[in-house]
């Protein structure tokens, strides 16, 4: 079994600036070449993601309501979207590996999330 090395801390200060990236990114790669979906699928939820940071019960949440484990589940929900989405959804060239690299990326992070009661340092 991997270690699991994301803390809840760790995950918090990545959550901003993947959220930002997945709204600034197809404006610079261009995406969207092989369906119009494979750009605003990325904006739409990079909008969300900022959202639902600013809303999750961590560190950097400005209001607090959301609990962190939803966070996670919606995290691990779009690792699913994005590596499903270029199959379902037929994107080709940049499209495709766009979104099969992000999602399996976060797949991994959400994966590697050490647990909240876990107190020990790897």
């Amino acid at each position: 079994m991997f270690p699991r090395f994301i803390t809840k801390s760790i995950h918090a200060y990545l959550d901003y600036p993947v959220a930002l990236g997945l709204i600034a990114m197809p404006f610079l790669f261009g995406l969207g070449a092989t369906n119009p979906l494979a750009f605003w699928l990325s904006v739409i939820t990079g909008i969300a993601a900022f959202g639902l940071t600013v809303l999750t019960d961590h560190h950097l949440g400005l209001i607090r309501v959301l609990p962190y484990t939803l966070h996670l589940t919606v995290d691990g929900l779009v690792g699913i979207t994005f590596v499903s989405a270029p199959l379902v959804l037929g994107f080709a060239g940049l499209d495709y590996w766009y979104y099969t690299v992000l999602g399996l990326t976060v797949l991994a992070v959400v994966g590697l999330h050490q647990p909240e009661d876990q107190t020990s340092t790897v």
